[in-house]
């Protein structure tokens, strides 16, 4: 099984890639995996690139493809206007838009002040529920004062075990299927661009079916 955490700290250190690395070492305290950690501040400019020509540079077609291919995820952003970080988002918005089915995602988001605790749930879950992540009912926020506080260290410890039984649970269920098979590449309008054949598909035109809506 593999691990893919994705910080989104702009600084070094940050505070963003600290509660990575002890979401991290608390979901490997429970479940044997392997671990990468893809830091975006070094992917800037691949992604921006990426945006302005439509292909990835080496480096971030790499992150993508060890994103699609994790067996669990862990998020982590600062919070900037009360929301998730533009470089956060721009690099989620390059995900293949069926790559994150199913996976089991464990939220986190640091910031300086309790008042934006409430990121994780109106900013980052409803974006990962769009992209149809498992989302884990445990998000971790942590604000300059709780780093050294019980309470911090109790959510990451739950947060933890429960992405480890998700991946577990996940190893032990999965289907014997082609999983790259069923993922769709897109553009960056997010229209697929291509597309196995099903047996049994068909393809009806859109003027086909605007016709059959026409009132006689």
């Amino acid at each position: 099984m593999k691990l893919i955490v994705v910080s989104a700290g702009l600084s070094s250190p940050s505070s963003t890639r600290l509660l990575a690395d002890r979401l991290a070492a608390a979901t490997l305290g429970q479940v044997d995996a392997g671990l990468e950690v893809i830091e975006l501040r070094e992917l800037a400019t691949e992604i921006g690139r990426h945006f302005v020509t439509g292909f990835p540079p080496a480096r971030l077609a790499a992150a993508l493809d060890a994103v699609a291919a994790a067996d669990g995820l862990i998020a982590v952003t600062p919070v900037f206007a009360a929301s998730y970080s533009g470089l956060f988002k721009s690099f989620f918005d390059l995900i293949d838009k069926d790559a994150l089915t199913a996976k089991p995602v464990l939220l986190g988001a640091t910031g300086g002040t309790a008042r934006h605790s409430l990121v994780t749930e109106h900013a980052l879950r409803p974006l990962f529920t769009y992209l149809r992540a498992v989302v884990l009912p445990t998000a971790v926020y942590a604000a300059s004062e709780d780093w050294g506080e019980e309470g911090l260290e109790q959510r990451i410890a739950r947060a933890g075990a429960e992405l480890a039984r998700a991946m577990a649970s996940a190893d032990t269920a999965a289907p014997d299927v082609d999983t790259a098979a069923a993922v769709a590449p897109r553009s960056l309008t997010g229209a697929i661009t291509s597309v196995e054949p099903v047996d049994g598909f068909t393809v009806v035109p859109f003027e086909q079916r605007l016709a059959a809506l026409r009132v006689e």
